[in-house]
């Protein structure tokens, strides 16, 4: 019933088995791969012909993770898998990225795939088990896939790099790098570090390649055992259509590349467009037409673009390769918020705001691996107007998920320790102009925002977005490209980090020749541009500020033992209810006694602080408190004088001369002042109020020692006959 076909090989010190045949096979490519105990089904499907009209590759990932891979049932009122986690998000842009550019371009048929967690071990991160599986399923597909890719992740463990460390091993890296691409070249790089160097930084990535080349090669050895066969591709010589349009717009389009404003450019690059179309696409021409003028045009304008940068060295705006455009950095640009800075580079520009928050401001992320909270969150927005037009507004995309999340990287090396800032973070940042690399327009606006708010960072945070132009007769590298180098150049290389080392690097290829002599030489450059960009920045500020905001919380944190936690929430959390209440400061309690206690008013902390400790700490002996009267009875009265603590007053103890009843003396409700004598042999609480000036709090002088045993044993003894009766 099956013809099952299947390879394995031991790859960084467990089995990796991809297998097919057997599961999906009415998708064009179906695998099962297995690494470890985690397993990921990965499917690949094409339509049969394209759409008419389309100017683009439809190609569609979805990464999907099931709760029932870890043997949980989701939370949530319907017990199913809702909307795309962060992860899920950022994984299907992982995948797209390193296999978009190896599919036909000739080939316009809606593709989607779907890598499905059916398994995770807790141990492998299912991340580049899907990335493997999807290579293998589009292999075998018979989809023009120009592949297979293989994919690793790269660690740095005391100075050696690791191939595929297991989750709880990554606590220990300084690195967390994911590489993907073929036998030839690197397709795709995303990483984290700690300040890392570029050598490092440069060898991770080489590493990565060169440990997964079993990968491909064994995909390569099941495609030829079950591989579909290829499907045709009707390649269509454009070549007489591409020569009019040349001829029609190539002066045109010189001309609009000219200029270094980007809507003035834009504007003649319409102008142009709208002439080539006017006389190349008849009204009664069909949707067909219009794609291939649109597509010799396009394809006009990247040759003029690329052919001028390499011939003179010069760019759209008139730099040269390496210069950085003008930046203009200001904090403290919004009265209300705990920090803000607004970062300018050029036409690209980020307004990021920081809110600082609490324990009860962190946000809780149910993954795979488990429950956890987070306490520093990052959100990019790409309204539509930063680029001149008109959108929907409100619903946060995959690009903005995963721009943030770069950012996100970025700066996390940076961050002060939980235990000496113990704040919640949020990140805002608003992108209001945009033409060219606004995530990293982002980051060095984020770390700006946060000193502004007095974050302790470490050290600041810039990043610089690389291209590349890569033909025949040259290579540019270029620093800090427009949007139109991104769009036309061959890669987009970001690389974000401090005067002393790399925190996050990423990088995209559209060709598949990318050496490691171009990937050094962008790294070169790209420090370079980094260390550039701090200076401007430091022209704002250097490092944070010494005081938080005006608006931001306070936050003092005390540490109890953990068998008084119990006392401090009360029952039904009643206590702690009551304490937040009537102080107005938010109290956080942790599970090993650490509370934190926050306001912006320092009188609600110190009210909050002084109700805990009551509550928590231990009465002295000798100690002199201020009480209040809460009972009063024939031989003395209870006064409560240490948070919810009563102890009694004998009536022997109330004043120097012979009392005669307790009520001549006291009330409920009445303060006063006591000394802590001791306790009794019951561990009862033993008060005077005699040895203390009830006017000024102090103690009386000789009356260090005064007491009355022998009243206090008379009291002892008919309370005691009470108790019997």
């Amino acid at each position: 019933m099956f013809d099952i076909a299947r390879e394995e090989i031991e790859w960084g010190g467990r089995p990796l088995i991809i297998e097919t045949g057997k599961v999906a096979r009415q998708a064009d490519g179906a695998v099962l791969v297995s690494y470890g105990e985690t397993t990921v089904l990965a499917t690949a499907v094409a339509e049969r012909a394209p759409k008419p009209g389309l100017d683009f590759f439809p190609l569609t990932v979805n990464y999907q993770e099931k709760t029932y891979a870890a043997g949980k049932i989701p939370g949530g009122f319907f017990k199913r898998e809702g909307r795309p986690s962060e992860k899920e998000t950022l994984v299907s842009r992982l995948i797209d990225r390193p296999i978009r550019p190896l599919f036909h371009p000739a080939f316009k048929n809606e593709t989607q795939v779907i890598a499905t967690v059916v398994s995770h071990d807790m141990e492998n991160d299912p991340d580049i088990v899907a990335m493997i599986a999807t290579s293998a399923a589009l292999t075998l597909s018979g989809i023009p896939f120009m592949g297979p890719i293989g994919a690793a992740r790269v660690g740095y463990i005391n100075g050696e790099y690791a191939l595929n460390p297991m989750i709880d091993e990554m606590v220990e890296s300084q690195l967390d790098l994911v590489v993907a691409g073929t036998g030839d070249a690197v397709m795709m790089v995303e990483s984290e570090a700690k300040e890392l160097s570029e050598d490092v930084m440069l060898g991770a990535v080489m590493f990565g390649h060169e440990q997964f080349q079993p990968v491909i090669d064994m995909i390569i050895r099941l495609a030829e055992k079950a591989a579909k066969e290829p499907r045709p591709i009707e390649e269509i010589d454009n070549s007489d259509l591409e020569a009019k349009v040349k001829a029609i717009a190539e002066a045109d389009l010189r001309a609009a590349y000219a200029i270094a404003d980007k809507g003035e450019r834009q504007n003649k690059v319409a102008e142009a467009k709208d002439k080539v179309v006017a006389e190349l696409v008849g009204e009664d021409d069909g949707p067909e037409v219009a794609t291939k003028v649109s597509g010799a045009f396009k394809k006009l304008e990247k040759n003029i673009v690329r052919g001028s940068i390499i011939e003179t060295g010069k760019r759209i705006d008139g730099r040269d390769l390496e210069t950085v455009r003008p930046i203009v950095s200001e904090t403290h640009i919004l009265p209300r918020s705990h920090g803000s800075a607004l970062f300018t580079r050029g036409e690209t520009q980020a307004l990021v705001v920081t809110t600082l928050g609490t324990g009860e401001d962190e946000q809780f992320i149910d993954a795979l691996e488990g429950t956890y909270k987070e306490n520093f969150l990052l959100h990019y927005n790409f309204p539509p107007y930063s680029v001149g037009e008109t959108g929907r507004v409100g619903f946060t995309g995959r690009r903005e998920v995963g721009h943030g999340k770069l950012a996100w990287r970025a700066l996390r090396a940076v961050l002060p320790e939980r235990d000496a800032f113990p704040y919640t973070i949020r990140i805002v940042s608003e992108i209001t102009e945009s033409n060219g690399s606004s995530s990293m327009a982002t980051v060095c606006g984020a770390s700006l925002s946060m000193m502004d708010a007095g974050v302790p960072l470490k050290r600041p945070v810039a990043g610089i977005a690389m291209g590349l132009i890569k033909e025949e007769n040259g290579v540019a590298v270029l620093s800090d490209i427009l949007g139109d180098e991104d769009h036309l150049g061959d890669m987009d290389f970001k690389v974000a980090g401090t005067s002393e080392g790399v925190t996050s690097l990423q990088m995209d290829i559209k060709i598949t020749g990318i050496t490691k002599e171009i990937m050094d030489t962008a790294l070169s450059q790209a420090k370079g541009g980094r260390l550039h960009i701090l200076n401007e920045m430091s022209k704002a500020l250097t490092e944070a500020r010494p005081e938080l905001g005006a608006h931001a919380p306070r936050i003092e944190v005390i540490k109890i033992p953990q068998d008084k936690i119990r006392e401090v929430i009360g029952t039904g959390g009643k206590v702690v209810r009551e304490i937040v209440e009537k102080t107005g400061a938010k109290v956080d309690i942790g599970d090993d006694g650490t509370i934190k206690v926050a306001s912006s008013s320092q009188e609600a902390i110190e009210a909050a602080l002084a109700w805990i400790k009551g509550i928590t700490a231990e009465p002295e002996v000798g100690m002199i408190y201020k009480g209040k009267v809460v009972k009063v009875v024939d031989f003395g009265a209870f006064v409560n004088f240490f948070g919810p603590r009563d102890g009694l007053v004998h009536i022997s103890q109330l004043k120097q001369e012979k009392v005669g009843a307790v009520s001549d003396v006291l009330k409920e409700g009445d303060e006063v002042f006591v000394k802590l004598m001791g306790f009794d042999d019951r561990g009862k609480v033993r008060l005077s109020m005699k040895v203390v000036d009830q006017e000024t709090g102090k103690l009386i002088e000789g009356m260090e020692d005064a007491s009355d045993d022998g009243g206090e044993r008379r009291g002892r003894g008919r309370r005691n006959k009470a108790d019997a009766d």
